[in-house]
């Protein structure tokens, strides 16, 4: 009975904060985005940019794939069975995604929900690991499709690259802090849970 509503709670935790993000994205396409993007010359004056620049989208292509991709993310932890915990990982990872972003200076402005999104596959990813059998195979394998898509991206390449037929520009060293900031948040997490037990 106290583990199904674990669980109960688990899965709202994990889909509020899913629906939240995707809310907040569409609310945000009716406000100035100079307002709300990352600038990293404004990072010190304006910290709340490492927040509202998730919901900064420049096309509607851009903000209905990452609602899409949201969408997903948020079904994927879901379907995982994720503890509350990993909804807090996903949320810590958040700013600190966009706050890596300091690392590429010569990236100006920066909005999306990409890194993010990256961010929370990561905390799936590691939820999964640390189980054992199908689920720790389902993990792995996932994992290392994550991993060829972050190397074919080239993250520390180019900081900007434009996808004509979607009329996006990605920025792939975003999905790599995103996935970088998942995983470490996540790990601290179950960490902090196994030592509490």
């Amino acid at each position: 009975m106290a583990g199904g509503v674990r669980l109960k709670v688990a899965r709202h935790a994990w889909s509020g904060f899913g629906v939240f993000l995707g809310l907040a994205a569409l609310l945000a396409w009716l406000a100035p985005s100079a307002a709300l993007d990352w600038q990293p010359q404004l990072a010190a004056s304006q910290p709340w940019r490492a927040w509202s620049s998730a919901f900064v989208h420049w096309s509607q292509q851009h903000l209905w794939a990452n609602l899409l991709a949201c969408t997903v993310v948020t079904l994927f932890g879901w379907g995982a069975r994720v503890p509350s915990r990993c909804a807090l990982a996903w949320f810590i990872a958040w700013p600190l995604t966009q706050m890596a972003l300091l690392l590429q200076p010569s990236l100006l402005h920066f909005g999306g929900l990409s890194g993010v999104l990256h961010a929370g596959v990561a905390v799936v990813l590691v939820e999964l690991l640390s189980r054992r059998g199908r689920e720790r195979l389902i993990g792995a394998c996932v994992s290392l499709g994550l991993l060829i898509k972050l190397w074919q991206e080239q993250p520390l390449g180019a900081p900007m690259r434009h996808l004509a037929e979607w009329d996006i520009a990605v920025v792939p060293f975003s999905h790599l802090t995103g996935a970088l900031a998942g995983t470490l948040s996540a790990l601290a997490l179950l960490g902090l849970a196994r030592r509490l037990k």
